[in-house]
């Protein structure tokens, strides 16, 4: 039988536990011991960081089919940032040894992983060209457009739940009433739908491509 590591991801096993999280709980504290990493199967999941001096900041937002917390694997050993859903999560925690042990013996998960980190990085490069070079105006449409799932692979979400101005001020690097300008320019111009739940169209995709 043919190994499918999404399958393996849904069932708990050796090294592998399930668990469920309510919106607002934390999966694990900034200076927490680094010994696991974990999946989303369900929910999203958003990584924040203090700075010494009390500053907080949004470096990561993960949603269905995400690994974080991979950086254990690397030899870390502390957790630099704290993991909260964002909304009812279920989430795979894969103890260091075990993911250890599939990436050297089952190839389909090595390939699933390697993906994610690939993906990861090509990500993680974008983000930093954005903040150079980009308007904070681009920054929350593209922003908005990857949190719908713009750009991945299936369809994108109609609707992103439970994301605050808060959050997404501190994930652009901007204040909350610079935010709530453009998403209410955003509305004027037909792009987004924002009462209670805020729905995201493609034609947002104006903002982050004209020049």
């Amino acid at each position: 039988m043919q190994f499918d590591p999404i399958a393996l991801l849904a069932k708990a096993g050796e090294g592998r536990a399930a668990a469920s999280y309510a919106s607002g709980q934390v999966v694990f504290a900034q200076g927490d011991p680094a010994d696991a990493v974990f999946y989303v199967q369900t929910g999203r999941v958003k990584l924040t960081i203090v700075s010494g001096q009390g500053k907080e900041a949004v470096v990561g937002i993960y949603s269905a089919t995400d690994f974080f917390g991979e950086a254990s694997l690397a030899g870390q050993p502390l957790r630099i940032a704290t993991a909260t859903a964002m909304s009812e999560c279920l989430i795979v925690r894969l103890a260091k040894s075990a993911t250890i042990r599939m990436l050297h013996d089952e190839p389909a998960f090595s390939e699933l992983f390697v993906a994610h980190l690939l993906s990861r990085n090509i990500r993680v490069e974008a983000d930093l060209v954005d903040q150079l070079f980009n308007s904070s105006e681009k920054r929350l449409a593209r922003v908005l457009l990857l949190l719908a799932n713009f750009g991945k692979e299936g369809k994108p979400e109609a609707v992103i739940p439970n994301i605050t101005q808060e959050t997404l001020a501190e994930m652009i690097g901007t204040t909350r009433s610079r935010v709530s300008f453009f998403m209410n320019k955003f509305r004027k111009l037909g792009f987004i739908e924002y009462n209670g739940k805020l729905s995201v169209h493609s034609s947002l995709l104006n903002v982050v491509l004209h020049d």
